[in-house]
C-alpha cells in the first residue's frame, strides 16, 4: 500500500526493527539527568546530541553536567554534539519566594514592569518596561511553566482587559497554580522590543561555550535573517567560527521570515510550544508540515520539540503523542528535541528510547522514493556534479539493497549531501582529520566535523585516526575497513552485504559497490 508520504507492506509485522532510529533525538540535560550514569543511559539509549539550557541554570551548574557528559560518553565510547540555548528576548516573572500563586478563572490580575514588587495573585512584576505599551485590549498573555514542565495545570491563559501606565490589566481564562522560582510569559503576535541576541546569551557563548568549544548554538526566538547573521559575526570574535546554528523558529514573525532565515542558518528547530500559542491551533500542522519541507528541500536538517510532553510524569506517552511523532518522521523531520521530558521529567531514559523506538517504525514505511522524486524536481538543472553523485549514491544503495552507505568526508559536507536524499539505510561518515596550523602550532582537524555530523538525519560520524589522515595512498582503504568493522561490530553487517561506498578520486567524486566479506 503506497501513500504518498508513506509505504506500507501487509501484514503488518509487530515486531520493532534492531535497527537503530535513523531520526536524531535531542536530550536536554537537568536535574534528573545530569549525573554521569544518567547521561551514559541517555546516549545508549539514542541521545546523540546534548542541550543546555540557560534559562534556569548558571554556567557553573552547567560546567558540572558537560563535565559529566565528557565521561559518559567516554564510558560508553560514543560520541556526543553539544548544543546551548540562548535564552533571547524571553518574557520572565521572578518569584523569588517560590510561594505557590493561585489564579482563578474569572479573576482579574494585574501585569506590571515594577520588578520590586513581589508576585502574588493580584499582581505579577514582569521584566519587560514596554510590555503597557506593546499590547492592547483583547490581546493573549500566556504565563506560567508549561514550555519547561509539560503540564498545563501549571500555566494560565490572561486576556488583556486594559492598559494603565505601566501595568496591563487582565481576565484569567482558566484556574492554575503557578509554582517554581520562574514564570515564562509569552505574549501572541506581538512583537517584543528586545534583541534576539542578548547581553546575557553573549556573555555565556564568550564564558561557557567558548571554554566547552559548542558545536551548536540554538538561537532562541529567531526572527529575522540578521538575528543568525548577529550570531554568527559574534561567533566568529570567540574563534568558534566552526560552530553551526540552528535557528529557532517561536513565532508568527520568524515564520514570516522563514525563507531569508533558512537562508543563513545551518538548521531549524520549530519550537512548537510557542508556536502553537503564537499560532491558531488548527494552523500549528500547517506551518510545520511547510517548514520542514522547505528544509528537505535545500539539505538543512528540521527538528520539532514538544512530542511526548506526558512522559514529564509518565512511563509512557499517549497514542495522540505517539502519532504526533510517526507524522513528524513521514513528513521528513530530521530529530527530536525533548525538553521537560528528560530535563525535570521522572523517565528521560524512557523516554529517549520510546521516541527512537516510535521514529525507527516509522521509517520503515517512510516513502523515500516520494521524496527522491520530489527533491531531484526541485533541484534546478543541470546538478552540479557533487549533487548528482550524492543522489547516484542512494538511488545505488536502494537498487542493491545495501546495508550502508560509507562516505569519506574531511568537512562533512559530502555526508550531508547523501544524507539530503534521505536515504533508508545508514550512512556511516568517516571523517577524516586534516592537518593545519595556527599561529602557534601544527593541530589536526575532524572532531567538531564529526559532532556536527550527529545533528544530521541517518549519519552516523567515525572519526578516523590521524594515522589515517598521513598515511597517502592507503586512507580510504583503511578508513573503509575501519566503517566495515564498525558496521559488523553494531550489528548493521553481515557477510555478503552491499556496501555503497562514496568517494572522492582527485577532484571528482565516484560511487562504487562492495561486497562484505566478513
Amino acid at each position: 500500500m503506497q501513500g504518498g508520504q508513506m509505504v506500507v507492506e501487509e501484514p503488518f509485522k509487530l515486531s520493532s526493527s534492531s535497527i537503530p532510529s535513523l531520526t536524531k533525538i535531542v536530550g536536554t540535560l537537568g536535574p534528573n539527568s545530569r549525573s554521569v550514569e544518567a547521561i551514559e543511559a541517555c546516549l545508549k539509549a539514542g541521545m546523540s546530541v546534548a542541550r543546555f539550557d540557560f534559562s534556569g541554570f548558571d554556567g557553573d551548574y552547567h560546567q558540572e553536567t558537560i563535565d559529566n557528559l565528557r565521561t559518559a560518553a567516554k564510558n560508553a565510547k560514543k560520541l556526543c554534539a553539544v548544543m546551548l540555548d540562548t535564552i533571547g528576548p524571553e518574557l520572565q516573572v521572578s518569584n523569588e519566594t517560590g510561594k505557590l500563586i493561585e489564579l482563578k478563572a474569572d479573576d482579574h490580575v494585574t501585569i506590571t514592569s515594577d520588578t520590586t514588587i513581589q508576585p502574588s495573585a493580584d499582581i505579577l512584576p514582569v521584566s519587560y518596561a514596554d510590555l503597557a505599551r506593546t499590547v492592547k485590549k483583547g490581546d493573549t498573555i500566556f504565563l506560567g511553566q508549561y514550555l519547561f514542565t509539560g503540564s498545563e495545570t501549571t500555566s494560565v491563559w490572561l486576556e488583556v482587559l486594559e492598559t494603565k501606565n505601566q501595568d496591563v490589566i487582565c481576565l484569567v481564562k482558566n484556574s492554575a497554580t503557578l509554582s517554581g522560582f520562574i514564570f515564562t510569559m509569552h505574549v501572541s503576535q506581538v512583537h517584543v522590543n528586545l534583541p534576539t541576541l542578548t547581553d546575557y546569551d553573549k556573555q555565556v557563548i564568550s564564558s561557557w561555550g567558548s571554554r566547552n568549544n559548542i558545536d551548536f548554538v540554538s538561537l532562541s526566538y529567531t526572527r529575522h535573517v540578521e538575528d543568525v547573521q548577529e550570531l554568527r559575526a559574534f561567533l566568529k570574535t570567540q574563534n568558534l567560527n566552526e560552530t553551526r546554528i540552528f535557528a529557532k523558529i517561536e513565532t508568527v514573525e520568524g515564520l514570516k521570515h522563514f525563507d531569508e532565515i533558512l537562508r543563513e542558518a545551518d538548521g531549524v528547530i520549530l519550537s512548537r510550544g510557542n508556536l502553537g500559542i503564537d499560532l491558531p491551533p488548527e494552523k500549528v500542522f500547517l506551518f510545520q508540515k511547510s517548514a520542514v519541507y522547505k528544509c528537505n528541500m535545500v539539505g538543512k536538517p528540521a527538528i520539532i520539540t514538544r512530542v511526548v510532553d506526558s512522559m514529564t510524569g509518565n512511563l509512557r506517552p499517549t497514542r495522540a503523542e505517539a502519532t504526533d511523532v510517526a507524522n513528524a518522521v513521514l513528513d521528513g523531520t530530521d530529530g527530536i528535541l525533548l525538553g521537560a521530558e528528560t530535563l525535570h521529567g521522572l523517565y528521560p531514559v524512557e523516554a529517549i528510547k520510546i521516541v527512537g523506538g516510535i521514529c525507527a517504525e516509522a521509517e520503515r514505511v517512510y516513502n523515500q522514493l516520494f521524496h527522491f522524486k520530489t527533491i531531484l524536481k526541485y533541484m534546478k538543472e543541470p546538478m552540479s556534479h557533487a549533487e548528482s553523485v550524492a543522489s547516484s549514491a542512494v538511488r545505488a544503495a536502494l537498487t542493491v539493497k545495501a546495508a550502508i552507505i560509507v562516505v569519506f568526508t574531511s568537512s562533512g559536507g559530502a555526508a550531508r549531501l547523501i544524507a539530503k536524499y534521505r536515504p533508508t539505510v545508514p550512512v556511516f561518515a568517516v571523517v577524516i582529520p586534516r592537518l593545519k596550523t595556527n599561529s602557534l602550532k601544527w593541530i589536526f582537524t575532524g572532531s567538531s566535523q564529526a559532532r556536527h555530523l550527529l545533528g544530521v538525519r541517518g549519519v552516523y560520524p567515525i572519526l578516523a585516526g590521524p594515522i589515517v589522515a598521513t598515511s597517502g595512498g592507503s586512507t580510504e582503504e583503511t578508513s573503509l575497513k575501519l566503517a566495515l568493522e564498525y558496521g559488523e561490530s553494531v550489528g548493521l553487517l553481515k557477510p555478503n552485504d552491499q556496501v555503497v561506498v562514496f568517494q572522492k578520486i582527485g577532484d571528482s567524486s565516484v560511487v562504487k559497490i562492495v561486497e562484505f566479506e566478513g
